[in-house]
């Protein structure tokens, strides 16, 4: 049994004048990171590994959910090929995962990560929001040989907001 959580990256920020790749973080994305991260602790796995893109928005990301699930900052994985918004190169790395792996958290980019959960999954799901997570389990003990899986877990940050509106 093989279980990815992918997680788009939180809101960045446009603000400033730097190449795609080098866009930070804006504060509601750090607030929703760490609402969504936060929020889902209590559920993963025993084990698991994290992979990032190199992206600063998604291994900023990344940062805040490893601190907030009591994962070392310093295990994080960053993997060039998650730097991508085309779903088969994002299904290509996550075939390629060391079967070693049972559990795999994994921080990436749109249109990829849309595509991919509705391609492995069999929830649809019209649009993977930013800081939004979506938990997938594959029925084999070969990353490489996955098929179409069980989608879990959805949960987007205004799942979470909506549980907390003022009476």
């Amino acid at each position: 049994m093989k279980n990815l959580i992918v997680v788009r990256h939180a809101k960045s920020s446009w603000d400033a004048p730097l190449r795609d790749i080098d866009r930070p973080l804006q504060q509601r994305g750090i607030m929703d990171a760490h609402l969504v991260s936060a929020s889902m602790a209590a559920e993963l796995p025993k084990t698991f590994v994290i992979m990032s893109s190199p992206a600063k928005r998604a291994s900023e990301t990344a940062i805040i959910f490893a601190q907030n699930v009591a994962y070392p900052v310093e295990s994080i994985q960053y993997k060039e090929e998650l730097y991508t918004f085309d779903e088969r190169q994002l299904e290509s790395h996550v075939r390629g995962i060391n079967n070693d792996y049972d559990n795999v958290i994994l921080f990436g980019h749109n249109e990829a990560i849309t595509n991919f959960v509705n391609k492995f999954g069999d929830i649809f799901i019209d649009n993977v929001t930013t800081s939004g997570v979506v938990s997938l389990t594959f029925d084999s003990d070969d990353w490489n040989g996955i098929e179409k899986g069980k989608t879990g877990k959805v949960l987007f940050p205004r799942d979470l907001k909506n549980e907390f509106r003022p009476i």
